[in-house]
């Protein structure tokens, strides 16, 4: 089928393009972009709105396998495409782990069958993500793993640590660390600073990060490895990488959107849906994060998408488990905290979210090159709407609920298909009838 985006604002910092143009679709693919195109197919029109390729999560946790009462494919994946997300990175954390070539098959087949977008498994660094023996990370890559990680557990035996990046060096695999010594973070469950002193919490210190962060660093560089830090959170840590960087070590991060816009401060609720590892740090730590952002230190946006069922998290603060929602919120909260702020413009959150995400971890996507898939994201950046607990996600975990926010993506088109459109309303539900009693 071929589809014509008339009308509307094409950015693609791909290729640099940020001007009023067109956008025709043929079949599954990007066929032109340009000015007044015209082609015997069906049209949108997307005057006001803003054209942009299709968002990729870095970072997504879909519960399934095992877990199916907190998130499955299917509802993860309608998700994202609410969010503006034409591709996600599932996380290794099933239950089983995504550890062998049975998991990560599982995970592409159930994406094929019912998933609303495209879905790039993450395998297991070790095996049971137990940290104590490496997967069979050549058989997970040819499985079809696009990265491998212990997302969630940290890597805290090194050698394991230097002999995954060799394996992912010669794999071309890259290497998605949770950065976390958990010597330091035993028994925390918030950032250690005023705020959990003030609250009686016991705190979760920047160190417990930074030093992980050195440690790999020193790592990717010996074996020349691409290391990816997952979820940066601390000003050290931001340091760190700047210095890897000039070193010449391969070093990729990314950082997730309760990062940028909140902080510790937020916890005073006790709320559990400001639970999360890392957890909110205090401003200085915000605000050297958003200063990387700004200098080009933090390469993208991943939301970290970590659901929850309502009763694991309806518990005292302390023994509910980390982790947020954040699919469906990430770009209005990017765009009002970085861009509407004036410290980054569009089409530099356009590269955090699409185009980056992309590029580092060459996946598919990420542009509106002609020939490359026709994944895209229609945007409305003048809408303004309150965040309410009802989300296309199974879960409702989210730090934002009651904030109002302005831009959200409206309609998302995955391999040429319309997978979301705002647009449209939702078929009405059917009345439900009570049987008569004989």
């Amino acid at each position: 089928m071929n589809l014509l985006i008339t009308g509307g604002r094409v950015v693609d910092p791909s290729q640099r393009l940020d001007a009023k143009a067109d956008v025709l679709i043929t079949d599954d693919t990007i066929g032109e972009v340009g000015k007044k195109l015209k082609s015997p197919a069906e049209t949108i029109d997307a005057s006001g709105l803003v054209i942009v390729p299709g968002f990729i999560d870095l970072h997504t946790h879909l519960r399934e396998p095992g877990q199916e009462h907190k998130e499955t494919i299917a509802t993860g994946t309608r998700a994202a495409v609410a969010g503006g997300y034409t591709a996600v990175r599932a996380m290794a954390n099933t239950i089983p782990p995504n550890d062998e070539r049975a998991v990560t098959g599982m995970i592409i087949a159930e994406a094929a069958r019912n998933g609303a977008c495209r879905v790039y498994p993450i395998g297991a660094v070790s095996k049971g993500l137990k940290g104590e023996e490496l997967a069979e990370l050549a058989d997970l890559r040819s499985a079809g793993c696009v990265a491998v990680s212990d997302d969630g557990k940290p890597v805290t035996n090194p050698q394991l640590m230097r002999r995954a990046l060799e394996y992912g060096a010669m794999l071309r695999m890259p290497i998605v660390a949770h950065e976390e010594d958990p010597h330091l973070t035993d028994g925390g469950v918030m950032h250690e600073g005023f705020y959990s002193t003030l609250l009686g919490l016991t705190g979760i210190p920047a160190a417990s990060e930074e030093t992980m962060v050195a440690r790999d660093v020193i790592l990717a560089q010996m074996t020349r490895a691409h290391l990816h830090i997952a979820h940066l959170s601390t000003s050290g840590a931001v340091e760190t990488i700047r210095a890897a960087r000039k070193a010449g070590v391969h070093v990729t991060c990314e950082v997730a959107p309760h990062h940028i816009a909140l902080t510790d401060e937020t916890v005073q609720s006790f709320s559990t849906n400001s639970k999360m590892n890392p957890p909110l740090r205090s401003d200085d730590h915000r605000r050297a994060v958003i200063e990387a952002i700004a200098d080009g230190t933090v390469d993208a946006i991943a939301t970290d998408h970590a659901p929850h069922h309502f009763d694991e998290k309806n518990v005292e603060f302390d023994l509910a488990p980390f982790g947020v929602i954040g699919l469906e919120t990430a770009f209005s909260i990017c765009y009002e905290r970085l861009v509407r702020k004036k410290i980054i413009d569009l089409p530099r959150l356009i590269d955090l979210m699409s185009c980056a995400p992309a590029r580092i971890f060459n996946l598919p996507g990420g542009t509106l090159r002609a020939g490359s898939p026709a994944d895209i994201t229609l945007l409305d950046l003048d809408t303004r709407f309150q965040v309410t607990n009802t989300f296309r996600s199974k879960a409702s975990n989210s730090p934002f609920i009651g904030e109002t926010l302005q831009g959200r993506a409206l309609a998302t088109i995955v391999g040429g298909n319309v997978q979301y459109d705002l647009r449209v309303p939702a078929p009405p539900k059917a009345a439900k009838t009570r049987k008569r009693k004989r």
